[in-house]
């Protein structure tokens, strides 16, 4: 096996920490921090490089398959970092009957960049973690070169304990910053390991604590359990200080309402940035609605992790009927 060197791709980090002035969380005595994740690489912004490195690095050059729906960003950053790296990846895609369409656009990246897509029934799918499901999809689809299964898996989403140890990173850099550091949450990766790296160092015990804040975008109160199971596989068990506010997924996972679109707009307008409008608008909105409903103590600094930045090819936003 061949070492990847993800030192060519030049990543920036630490990735750039700017302040916001901002009179919504100003009125109440807190200070706004943006963490720019979105700036570590163009093809791999944000989460997408955190969770990757460490896996791409464990993989040393074999094929890698992983998991993803029509519009998967993780598969796009999979496939991304196997043409920038020259490795082989192959993408299992949720839906079955999307194999007969046209490709659509994400997709279609990801063909470009030499990932070999491959189509599943979604009970299939559902099922991919159950060992014998994984091991018949690794036989069937495989690398496509030698031996049935010398590739290396990783889960939809990248999310595993080596991606929440790469994420530990991002709290490292940002420990003594703010009391309070928030992030988006999909599969619950990045938290886990946010928190984990946001805990105190030994070296400097009288560092101010900090708290992990996570938002997620997905429906169905599932995603505490999955960060804590996370923590375990990543760090042996519980570590650093981390909650969740469920209320701000604006109906589900690519759902989003008129009310957040001008949110969005409105947050682009008065900083110049770009807002991803499934993950990073719900976040910035969960923040101001907590800034007004006192969550945050006068004084208080708080971080909101930009993890990823408006994309051409990404999902249309389904329409939700919250208002």
């Amino acid at each position: 096996m061949n070492a990847i060197d993800l030192g060519t791709l030049r990543p920036r980090l630490p990735s750039p920490l700017e302040p916001v002035e901002d009179e919504r969380f100003a009125r109440h005595g807190v200070r706004l921090l943006l963490k720019r994740d979105d700036l570590i690489h163009p093809a791999l912004p944000g989460n997408k490089w955190r969770k990757l490195a460490p896996n791409l690095t464990a993989a040393a050059g074999r094929p890698v398959l992983t998991f993803g729906g029509a519009y998967s960003n993780h598969l796009r950053a999979t496939a991304a970092a196997g043409r920038l790296l020259g490795f082989r990846t192959v993408g299992i895609v949720r839906g079955e009957e999307l194999a007969d369409r046209p490709l659509n656009p994400s997709l279609a990246r990801c063909a470009a960049d030499g990932m070999r897509l491959r189509f599943v029934d979604r009970g299939t799918y559902r099922r991919k973690a159950d060992p014998d499901v994984l091991a018949s999809l690794v036989e069937r689809f495989g690398s496509g070169h030698g031996a049935p299964g010398d590739c290396r898996v990783i889960p939809e989403g990248g999310s595993n304990a080596l991606a929440a140890q790469g994420c530990a990173e991002l709290g490292r850099e940002l420990r003594g910053v703010s009391e309070v550091v928030a992030v988006a949450c999909g599969t619950g990766g990045t938290l886990a390991g946010l928190a984990a790296g946001l805990a105190p160092s030994p070296e400097a015990p009288d560092e101010r604590p900090a708290r992990a804040l996570g938002i997620p975008v997905l429906r169905g109160g599932f995603l505490g359990e999955a960060v804590a199971a996370l923590q375990r596989q990543a760090f042996g068990g519980p570590a650093g200080d981390w909650w969740l506010d469920e209320r701000f997924h604006f109906g589900g996972y690519a759902r989003t309402t008129p009310a957040l679109d001008a949110f969005a707009a409105d947050f682009e307008q008065r900083h110049g940035l770009p807002v991803e409008r499934l993950y990073v608008a719900k976040l910035l909105y969960a923040l101001v609605t907590l800034a007004d409903e006192g969550a945050f103590r006068p004084g208080t600094s708080v971080t909101a992790v930009i993890t990823g930045c408006p994309d051409p090819v990404a999902q249309p936003p389904e329409r939700s009927a919250q208002s």
